[in-house]
Order: structure tokens, then C-alpha cells, then sequence
């Protein structure tokens, strides 16, 4: 599908959510890291509407001068009259969250902002805007997206055999996991997505890279200079699914402790990276103090490593696809957490749902054995459910009176819960 200005355009799963909250009287904030797909999204929204409407790029000098500068000025001419205003790229404005509560106080016109950080860093300024703002995050593609755009006759069937928790037929199963493997290698960043050559989509990523260090970076946060942060994702990237070590990354980027603690909330802050927390009930026998650390975007962690190389002649097979699982459960709102004991049982994620904790355990393999450390945490919490997120294909068993299903790391963003 192509928009207006013939270019691909990848239908987003938010765009449904974001369309119904037009008509509500709160401002909204579409938040996420660059080149996500914010902007198109936006227009894509914006050109639907009926009525008076205008569109800025808060990266044009002009406009954002004035809008910093004389806000009442910059109401007269852009917001007076109008139904929608939409500000693209809210982060850059000084003053954004006190003036922008100056127009939503003034003027009916529903408003609609976009940033590539976090929410306390783009509205800091306007403790009186919490309860006005509703807060929306665009992450790059999920695998289901990213299914829908490479391969859509695959969805339904995907979808209804995973509703029916019955085996793929081998030929789908290979297919799809050609898919995973390709999304795992090179991400879900739509202009990586939509290209086809990968001399073209590491380019892509190379320059995503660079153009978030010029901007986030060195124009936004301010930082001296951005090599130590460059050394710190490269160490990073070949950590992880691993438990964060303050005093070696502090060595190896050459930040000192509380630098370190900065620069990893900046990195946090700009959609880099999802830290999982650890979960338990007893802190005495269950509580790790360092967090694990993901890569939003496997595509740009494997840039930082330098290794695009498929599954067959990668040494990390087992940390991509738990980082690629990790990145589809942020994607679906989900907190990061993991469980870890003092005597050495660790199962990878642990999400929190409605019925209590729900164990997942991810591996490489095809093998169907339950390990040790789920078992632990079955006994322990006899959760409701346990799932397994493998290469292989669906089966079910129960272990500890508790019904675990084994099934393909691809099905995971069709799973109801």
C-alpha cells in the first residue's frame, strides 16, 4: 500500500485506537523513537479528517520559534478557527508543555502532538497537563505487522491455528520461521522493512543510528559528547538477555557510575531499550537487584554488533530470540519482569495478567523437555497457565498441575491474553 506521497505505507495496528481517540476532548501524545513510522501515521490520520485543520513540523525553524517565542502570536495564525492541530516532533520546543496548556485551555481544536521521547521529557514542563494528555506509544513493527506487510495471506491461518492450538503443517511452519529468522536479523524500523536489499537496509539502519546521535542526543540531551554512548550500546548489544554489570559498563564506556545511570535512562527514555525487573514474592530468596536488558529493535541491535549473519552461523541464536520475544511483549503493553532465585532456578519472563503470573520460557531449540527452573516456579505459584516459545511446533502437556503449551516463537502476537 502506498500514501500519498508513493511511498509504502505499513498499515499499523494502533491506527484504529488513534482514530477513535480524534473525537475525544484530550490531547494526545504519539510517542516513539525515530523513524517509527510518527509522522506517517499522523498525516495518514490528519488527511482523513473533515473540517479545519493544520499540520507543522516543530523541526521547521520558523514555526517553532514562534510557537516558543509568542505563543498567542502562534495561536492567532495556526490554532485560531481550527478543529485539529497537529505538531509534529513536540520534543524540540522549550516550552511545549506550559504553552501547549495555554492553547488547550483557549481553543476547542482537538490536538494531537508527536515525540521521540518519553512523555517526562517531552511535556516536563506541564505537571498541570496529567489527566488532559492521553499517552500513545508506536514502537517499530511487531512480527504480526511485519506478517501482515512481507506475507498477509499468512495472518488468518496464523491467527486459526493458534486459536485452535493445533500443529502448523510443516511447509507453513518453515515459512514462517523464515520470516521470524528475517524480522530477528534485520527488525521492524518500516524503512528497513520495505527494503530489499540488505547493502540498502544496513545503510538504512547505519544512518538511523547516526541521525539519532545528531538529534536525540546531541541536540536534545545535550551531552558533552555521544562516543561514550556509542560504546555503551555496542557493549550493550552483546549482552543481552543479560543481567546488567554497572561496574564493567561503567569500564568499558568510561562514565562514571552515576553518568552510566544517566545515559542508560536517556537510552530507556529515547526507545532504545526495555530493561525486565525482576519478579517475586520473597525477597529474601528471590530478589536480583540488576536488571536484564533488551533492544527495542533487533534490526538496530544487530547494527551496533555488526552481524547480520543468519541463525546457521550465529553463536547468539538464543539471546536474539529472547530479545525478539521480550520487544513483541513491550509492543503489547506488557511489563518486563523475570524470575530469578538465589539458588540459581531463572525463568525468562513472567507476565502479570488478570489470573495471576504467567510463566514463559523461550529457547533456540526444538527440544519439547520442561527444564528445571520452570518446574520450580510451577510448583512454587501453580499459575493457571505456562507457555514454552520454541522453533518447534505446538504441543501441550502439564506439569505441576498446570496445563504449559509449547508453541512457535512466531505465534506469540497472536496469543489472546
Amino acid at each position: 500500500m502506498k500514501n500519498s506521497r508513493g511511498k509504502i505505507y505499513i498499515p499499523r495496528s494502533l491506527e484504529g485506537r488513534l482514530r477513535r481517540l480524534v473525537s475525544t476532548p484530550e490531547i494526545i501524545a504519539l510517542l516513539g523513537a525515530r523513524q517509527v513510522g510518527k509522522t506517517t501515521l499522523m498525516r495518514r490520520i490528519f488527511q482523513r479528517l473533515p473540517g479545519q485543520k493544520v499540520f507543522l513540523d516543530f523541526e521547521d525553524p520558523e514555526a517553532l520559534a514562534l510557537f516558543d517565542e509568542d505563543i498567542q502570536a502562534f495561536a492567532r495564525l495556526y490554532v485560531d478557527g481550527k478543529d485539529y492541530v497537529f505538531l509534529d516532533e513536540f520534543q524540540y520546543s522549550r516550552h511545549g508543555g506550559k504553552h501547549l496548556k495555554f492553547l488547550y485551555d483557549r481553543y476547542p481544536a482537538k490536538f494531537v502532538i508527536s515525540g521521540s521521547s518519553s512523555l517526562d521529557v517531552a511535556l516536563k514542563a506541564a505537571a498541570a497537563l496529567v489527566g488532559r494528555v492521553m499517552l500513545l506509544e508506536l514502537f517499530p513493527l511487531s512480527f504480526e505487522e511485519f506478517l501482515c506487510f512481507r506475507d498477509p495471506d499468512l495472518v488468518p491461518l496464523v491467527r486459526q491455528y493458534v486459536h485452535e492450538l493445533k500443529p502448523f503443517p510443516e511447509p507453513l511452519h518453515r515459512r514462517l520461521l523464515r520470516h521470524l529468522e528475517e524480522f530477528t536479523l534485520w527488525g521492524g524500523y518500516p524503512r528497513v522493512a520495505t527494503s530489499e536489499a540488505p547493502e540498502e537496509r544496513a545503510e538504512v539502519l547505519k544512518n538511523l543510528l547516526v541521525t539519532y546521535l545528531m538529534k536525540d542526543i546531541r541536540g536534545f540531551f545535550r551531552l558533552a559528547t555521544e562516543y561514550p554512548l556509542q560504546k555503551l550500546m555496542r557493549a550493550l548489544a552483546l549482552q543481552i538477555g543479560g543481567l546488567i554489570q554497572y561496574t564493567e559498563l561503567a569500564q568499558v564506556s568510561g562514565l562514571s557510575y552515576q553518568e552510566l545511570k544517566r545515559h542508560l535512562a536517556i537510552l530507556e527514555e529515547t526507545y532504545i531499550l526495555r530493561f525486565s525487573r525482576p519478579f517475586f514474592t520473597n525477597r529474601r530468596l528471590e530478589l536480583v537487584k540488576n536488571p536484564k536488558v533488551y533492544f527495542l529493535d533487533l534490526g538496530f541491535r544487530n547494527h551496533l554488533a555488526q552481524d547480520f549473519r543468519g541463525w546457521s552461523s550465529r553463536p547468539d541464536v538464543g539471546p536474539l530470540v529472547e530479545n525478539f520475544v521480550a520487544s513483541e511483549l513491550v509492543k503489547r503493553g506488557h511489563e518486563l519482569k523475570f524470575w530469578r532465585t538465589k539458588s540459581g532456578a531463572e525463568v525468562d519472563f513472567v507476565i502479570e495478567v488478570r489470573e495471576g503470573p504467567l510463566p514463559l520460557e523461550v529457547k533456540a531449540g526444538t527440544g519439547g523437555a520442561l527444564g528445571k527452573s520452570l518446574l520450580s516456579f510451577l510448583k512454587k505459584y501453580r499459575p493457571k497457565a505456562a507457555y514454552v516459545l520454541y522453533t518447534g511446533n505446538v504441543q501441550s502437556t502439564a506439569a505441576e498441575g498446570t496445563p504449559v503449551q509449547f508453541l512457535p516463537l512466531y505465534a506469540l502476537p497472536f496469543l489472546n491474553w
